[in-house]
């Protein structure tokens, strides 16, 4: 019997240990490609970054030089704009659909934001263009910050729906016996419980949105000049990089490699952000 145990002791520890090893060659493989586009990225790009690069306009092609400081800005606005319009939206479905979650329109709008989830940014890009472009008769940075926004919504809708409902119930029956109406017990309880997991979910839309290319092609389109109106073209880094990678110009491919550098930091920190919401989250819920 002693050594029938022994070998099934033995058995179990050596499968554990093969299972754990292999957990631990899929995590490092999972971060290999990461790896790769960041150390190809500072071999191609690190020597194109620096002050010059944040302040400056492009050159005129054949020039060197020049820099991206209004694609860095123009991405930094029409994100901005996006999120005023994509995440009130989003966070007030994401409340109605956990608060009705069994109602024939939460159903239905469910479904269209896990459809939405999956549309292709072209498909966006060309529905920015219909909507916004057309019957303005030009681009604009606000076709632009509409087609990233209306990316923006269905992640902030599922995010939020999945974070209000994992609160407790008996913190909206408490609010409901102190004579809270459902709206307010929404709004002043449940929403600030949730909070932390909701910006989680805003701050991951952004970092997915901020490196869009295709549909600012069909509505920012670009400009190699300062412009801060929501009303004109306007630049955006995702855009340089695509239009400096397929230039003939060697200076220009290497600020195609800086752009992206710059944007894979700024996705970072975005990221970064979000980790930091999470855990001050879970540190408010141990409490």
């Amino acid at each position: 019997m002693r050594s029938v145990a022994s070998r099934t002791s033995f058995r179990r520890r050596f499968v554990n240990g093969l299972m754990l090893g292999l957990t631990y060659v899929a995590a490092g493989v999972a971060t290999l490609p990461l790896l790769f586009v960041l150390v190809y990225l500072l071999a191609k790009g690190v020597s194109a970054v620096n002050w010059s690069y944040f302040t400056s306009l492009p050159r005129p092609p054949g020039m060197g030089g020049g820099g991206a400081a209004n694609a860095i800005v123009g991405t930094l606005v029409i994100v901005a704009g996006a999120s005023v319009m994509g995440v009130p939206i989003g966070i007030g479905a994401g409340i109605y659909l956990a608060e009705r979650k069994g109602a024939p329109l939460a159903v239905f709008v469910r479904f269209l934001a896990d459809v939405l989830n999956g549309l292709p940014s072209i498909v966006m890009g060309i529905f920015a263009w219909e909507l916004v472009v057309v019957p303005m008769g030009h681009f604009s940075a606000l076709a632009g910050a509409l087609a990233l926004g209306a990316m923006m919504i269905p992640t902030v809708t599922r995010t939020t729906e999945e974070m209000v409902r994992v609160v407790p119930s008996t913190l909206r029956e408490a609010a409901l016996a102190l004579g809270y109406t459902r709206w307010r017990t929404s709004l002043r309880i449940v929403l600030p419980t949730a909070l932390a997991g909701i910006v989680t979910g805003v701050l991951v839309a952004l970092a997915r949105v901020a490196g869009e290319t295709a549909p600012l092609l069909f509505t920012a389109f670009g400009n190699d000049f300062w412009s801060l109106s929501l009303n004109q073209p306007m630049n955006a880094l995702p855009l340089q990089i695509f239009n400096y990678a397929i230039s003939p110009y060697d200076d220009w491919h290497a600020q195609a490699f800086a752009g992206a550098l710059v944007l894979i930091a700024l996705v970072l920190i975005i990221s970064l952000l979000a980790r930091a919401a999470t855990g001050r989250g879970f540190a408010r819920a141990s409490e």
